[in-house]
């Protein structure tokens, strides 16, 4: 029973790490671009949604108003500051875009304080659901996993199925050839940075009942966002699924299980501290037996 609610706890964190590595690989991995403040729109859809419903009591606003606040974030940053980095080296990507942590964090904290912000479980999706006899598991948590799945399919055929898609896979090829056809290509990546900020502020909207709404809490996941794209492949919508539950699924079990497993072999007091650290380490021994393996990543997008 342990097991199964714990695969399905590291399948719900590493669905929540997808929205987040969806939108970083669209960004990233199409567009080029080193964007660290794609933590700060997953914070402010979280901040934005709990603010939202916590003033009108409707989980369906607060789901919309993130949403829509975080793409409108994005494309304003996108058009204000981003769009002169594209053509620039990859350390001033990097150097504007703390810029923006850094801003984004101070002015959370003016606006809605130090403190974190409650952000409740809608009422539809308060209680629990037994997958198994004896099994229970929270209804909001499998809502997260159905939603991740079906963002998946989505992302999957706008990349792959649609017009939009293939300008945004031929953009990123050769950005001056597409240009060269008559495309509005500065259109096609503000479009496109406005979705993947949709995708962090849903992700900042759904993580906010789970964990705390806080300041600063984009950074804490931003690392882990780019462990799920390396080890998935830069570029790709598959791999960074595939990546972000491997991710999941391995830092969640052995935080569940590694400690305890050590206990069989040691006193209490050093398996959790080995435990501890060891479990924390999980994710990046994958990341590299996994670079050591497919140095660029188990589905990267150009071959």
């Amino acid at each position: 029973m342990l097991l199964a609610e714990q695969i399905l706890n590291g399948a719900q964190f590493g669905i929540m790490l997808f929205l987040l590595a969806a939108g970083l690989t669209l960004v990233f991995g199409i567009m080029g671009l080193i964007n660290l403040a794609h933590g700060s729109l997953y914070m402010i859809g979280a901040f934005t949604a709990a603010w939202a419903g916590n003033a009108t009591g409707s989980f369906a606003a607060a789901l919309a108003i993130g949403m829509v606040v975080t793409a409108v974030v994005g494309m304003a940053i996108e058009a204000a500051v981003l769009r002169r980095l594209y053509a620039r080296d990859h350390l001033d990507q990097v150097v504007a875009t703390f810029g923006l942590i850094l801003f984004f964090n101070e002015a959370a904290t003016w606006l809605f304080g130090r403190q974190p912000l409650f952000a409740a479980v809608p009422p539809w999706l308060a209680g629990s659901v037994e997958l198994l006899p004896g099994v229970p598991y929270p209804a909001y948590r499998l809502a997260i996993i159905a939603v991740g799945l079906l963002v998946a399919l989505l992302l999957y055929l706008l990349v792959a199925r649609t017009r939009l898609g293939m300008l945004i896979r031929a953009g990123s090829s050769d950005r001056e050839m597409v240009r060269a056809l008559g495309v509005d290509i500065r259109l096609i990546y503000t479009v496109v940075f406005g979705l993947g900020a949709l995708l962090a502020g849903l992700a900042g909207v759904m993580a906010g009942p789970v964990f705390s709404v806080q300041v600063g809490m984009g950074e804490q996941v931003l690392i882990l966002t780019f462990v799920v794209i390396i080890i998935g492949g830069i570029g790709s919508v598959r791999g960074a699924f595939v990546g972000a539950l491997l991710v999941g699924m391995v830092d969640t079990l052995t935080r569940a299980f590694l400690p305890g497993l050590l206990k069989t072999l040691m006193s209490t007091s050093e398996a959790d501290a080995i435990g501890g650290g060891a479990s924390s380490m999980a994710v990046y021994v994958l990341m590299a037996a996994i670079l050591l393996w497919r140095p660029r990543g188990l589905f990267p997008a150009h071959g």
